[in-house]
């Protein structure tokens, strides 16, 4: 199960070293691509990341990547009405 495309593009973002993030699973978060709660009631959970050095990492935004919660290009082959 994919959740809802919150963007047709990654959220390049810097990150800290051992730092861990929650990215959103669901598409339902207003604070994309994190976590918020919003999954409360699915069957989603946000999926924790632990940078493992200070970079720019690129968040999956269409929710589809296969590489969770990392961008592995597949926005680039989704119909754009899939939002």
């Amino acid at each position: 199960m994919k959740g809802k495309v919150a963007s047709f593009t990654p959220f390049p973002l810097e990150v800290e070293k051992d730092k861990t993030y929650y990215w959103c699973a669901c598409g339902l978060s207003k604070k994309q691509p994190f976590c918020d709660g919003s999954h409360k009631g699915t069957d989603f959970s946000p999926v924790a990341w632990t940078a493992p050095r200070d970079q720019v990492a690129f968040f999956c935004g269409c929710k589809q990547s296969g590489k969770a919660p990392l961008c592995d290009g597949t926005h680039s082959n989704l119909p754009k009405d899939e939002a």
